[in-house]
């Protein structure tokens, strides 16, 4: 039993209440996939870190010009700084996006012989990468699970009575407990779902209860400002 900030949350109910509404979000959001735009490994890595406080309608935006730019890890890593930052400046946080991508990239070429690595060990010792970023490369282009703790899987975790946890690398170990690995989707599949989800129904301002379709398993259905 966990408690944070009020809210109380029961492992065994709370894996209960995935195994139902999983199924019926699969049905609402037959297409929950990535909304970043890429073609390859590396491109979904500096999508990923240009998303950080960034709608991914706007990063994909930059990105249609800029992934014709800079097209390898070399193209990234030995760019100037300041071009660099002028062309990802509409994204916010740019200064620190584009060291962080330099160093992802540099450290790409110096350490993975210029390939994106695959596992999560490597992927966090990038420049820039935490677990939110590694999950998205692994679970998206190499087939390995993940949960993506964004700040729509926030949101909604605690909304359902899934976890209490704010922190996200909290959150995600909460949701490995209860979520299945690989079954119905798994976790990256349950990421893609919520934050459909979290995008359409349970908005953070004004989520549409009465018109969600998973309102039934819901706690805070009708009362989400106290989730």
């Amino acid at each position: 039993m966990a408690k944070k900030t009020g809210i109380k949350v029961n492992q065994k109910q709370a894996a209960e209440r995935v195994s139902k509404i999983f199924p019926v979000l699969k049905k609402t959001y037959p297409d929950a996939q990535t909304s970043l735009d890429h073609h390859s490994p590396l491109q979904l890595l500096i999508a990923t870190i240009l998303s950080a406080q960034c709608t991914d309608v706007r990063v994909n935006i930059v990105t249609k010009d800029l992934f014709k730019k800079y097209k390898t890890p070399t193209d990234w890593a030995d760019t100037d700084t300041e071009q660099l930052e002028s062309d990802i400046r509409s994204t916010g946080f740019y200064r620190n996006k584009a060291k962080n991508i330099k160093h992802a990239c540099r450290t790409i070429l110096d350490n993975f012989g210029g390939e994106v690595p695959a596992t999560m060990d490597e992927l966090l010792s990038l420049g820039g990468v935490g677990r939110k970023t590694a999950n998205v490369l692994l679970g998206n282009i190499f087939d390995t699970p993940g949960i993506v703790c964004d700040t729509h899987v926030i949101r909604l975790s605690r909304r359902l009575g899934l976890s209490a946890n704010k922190d996200p690398v909290k959150l995600e170990y909460d949701l490995m407990e209860i979520v299945p690995r690989k079954r119905l989707g798994g976790w990256t599949l349950f990421s893609h779902l919520l934050v459909y989800h979290g995008r359409n129904i349970c908005r953070a301002r004004k989520p549409d209860c009465p018109n969600c379709p998973i309102a039934g398993h819901c706690p805070a259905a009708n009362k989400p400002d106290r989730w």
